[in-house]
């Protein structure tokens, strides 16, 4: 008999109601029978109390070893303050594809039922590089990077996923009717890896018409292929439509390493009150075991999150129940069986 294998994963918590969604996760994910080792750091304002540094040594030594990361919400300060844990790490690990599904939920109402859309950010360049500078007082200059290497490394994920999983279209977004060279060369490389996949159908639009197709025929995309500031938008934009951020999963993924994440905020104001929805990270953490091979956990963490919701009884109050984190777990758990 063949023997069970252990996964050592790093784990980071976030702040916030990180560690509350993140213990409900780790409840439903040691239930599935999957061994797990689970390797513990904080980062952001916490690490700095304790390690003197926001991301410390011994979590990028857990990452570059394990190759894996389930992470909770995390806080970045806005206009000042330490850089984004997120991009950091991203950078770090070159993890270049930011993969995010948006479905429905059963049971939840919404504008858009049916909608079965992948999301493929590029996530290492853009404006996200952080090359900003003051010219002289009163105008800042910041720098868009677009390479052929990362428009091209992003544009193959996109289409082998594609094909791998039966998906029939891809979409580039941009605005290169503006930003001729650097917009133009991420739809010069898309187009061209295009070529390969005849399977595929491929095509083209402007991001600001697609931020308003999206949200009058949404069903007319299936997988979108974007740049990292346009992706970042979209992504977030496509979640609204299934009903928020608090219910899709994020996985951010490289060559070598995988951190799967929770996209919404650490919203402090209901911290330690057991009412936060831990949906996002759970759906993160079955993209995890997909990751890891263990597809058969995977399923059936995902059947007993719909039947929570499509029965509707033990939901969170951002979803019009009236159940805690610790509660909704628990009906997770026996939705397991």
């Amino acid at each position: 008999m063949a023997e069970t294998r252990t996964h050592k994963i790093t784990l980071i918590p976030g702040d916030g109601i990180g560690p509350e969604v993140t213990q409900a996760v780790l409840r439903i994910l040691e239930a599935t029978g999957v061994k797990f080792e689970w390797e513990r750091f904080s980062a952001g304002a916490e690490a700095f109390e304790i390690f003197g540094e926001y991301i410390p040594t011994q979590l990028y030594d857990s990452i570059e070893r394990n190759k894996v990361a389930l992470k909770g919400p995390v806080t970045t300060p806005i206009g000042g303050g330490f850089k984004s844990i997120n991009v950091t790490l991203r950078k770090k690990f070159e993890l270049f594809a930011n993969f995010r599904p948006i479905k429905n939920l059963p049971g939840l109402a919404t504008h858009w039922p049916g909608l079965d859309l992948i999301i493929v950010r590029e996530n290492t360049e853009g404006e996200y590089v952080g090359l900003e500078h003051e010219v002289v007082p009163g105008v800042v200059e910041a720098i868009k990077v677009i390479t052929e290497k990362g428009s091209t490394r992003i544009a193959k994920f996109a289409f082998e996923y594609a094909r791998k999983h039966g998906r029939k279209k891809i979409h580039s977004i941009h605005k290169a009717n503006i930003m001729k060279l650097s917009d133009g060369l991420f739809l010069r490389c898309a187009r061209k890896v295009a070529e390969g996949f005849p399977d595929v159908v491929y095509g083209e639009h402007i991001i600001d018409n697609t931020c308003m197709q999206l949200v009058m025929n949404p069903w007319q995309y299936d997988t979108l292929l974007l740049e990292n500031l346009y992706g970042d938008i979209v992504s977030d934009l496509c979640a609204g439509l299934v009903g928020g951020l608090g219910l899709v999963p994020g996985a951010n993924l490289g060559l070598e390493c995988a951190i799967f994440e929770a996209v919404h905020g650490s919203a402090p104001d209901i911290a330690g009150k057991d009412i936060a929805n831990p949906t996002a990270l759970l759906q993160s953490a079955v993209l995890m075991l997909r990751h890891l091979d263990e597809a058969a956990a995977a399923d059936r963490v995902h059947k007993a999150l719909e039947t929570v919701y499509a029965e509707r009884k033990t939901l969170t109050r951002d979803v019009g129940g009236t159940a805690g984190t610790t509660q909704f777990a628990d009906a997770v758990l026996a939705a397991m069986g």
